[in-house]
């Protein structure tokens, strides 16, 4: 699925995010969404969620 698109994640949602220290390297980090913090239905470089770990970046992938 898309994490570019809002609709698409939910609270509880498995996702896998980049943190902003990650993003040069891509490295991906697994978790369940707590919050989502990006107000707006679409983000090019991903929605911004908090996940229930407390760690904060954007939707790359969806499972």
């Amino acid at each position: 699925m898309d994490g570019t698109q809002r609709k698409n994640i939910k609270n509880g949602t498995s996702v896998a995010i980049v943190l902003k220290q990650d993003q040069d390297t891509g490295l991906l980090t697994d978790g369940i969404v707590r919050d989502l913090l990006t107000k707006s239905p679409t983000h090019p470089h991903g929605i911004k969620v908090r996940l229930m770990s407390g760690e904060v970046g954007r939707v790359k992938e969806i499972y």
